[in-house]
């Protein structure tokens, strides 16, 4: 399976922010793709919002790509907020105390602060 497969990404620009909807898993194979996608939004909307609701898998490749677009949109000035994800990825934020260091909201229409 290649990353294509493995990984969707789904871009909804709106005038306060920018939605990228993650569908499938966030590993190794994919996290490029991610932050092939989260380097070319050059600027825009005040804040970036990672929807986690449809990713299946994530590993510590997949952690280190989110944080990576968190640290470039903190960068652009932009706010940077996620959604929570499956019960493995919410386990695995939990396990390894990164969650804590992310905005999470509940849905990618909540207020990002």
């Amino acid at each position: 399976m290649n990353a294509d497969e493995q990984l969707r990404i789904v871009t909804q620009q709106r005038a306060d922010r920018l939605i990228l909807e993650l569908h499938g898993e966030l590993d190794m194979v994919s996290s490029p793709q991610l932050s092939q996608a989260v380097s070319e939004l050059d600027g825009g909307p005040p804040a970036v919002v990672l929807d986690l609701r449809e990713v299946t898998f994530l590993d510590s490749t997949g952690l280190k790509a989110i944080f990576g677009a968190r640290n470039l949109a903190g960068e652009r000035g932009q706010r940077f907020a996620v959604t929570p994800g499956s019960p493995q990825v919410q386990r695995l934020l939990s396990l390894t105390r990164l969650g804590e260091h992310l905005t999470v909201i509940e849905t990618p229409d909540d207020v990002v602060g």
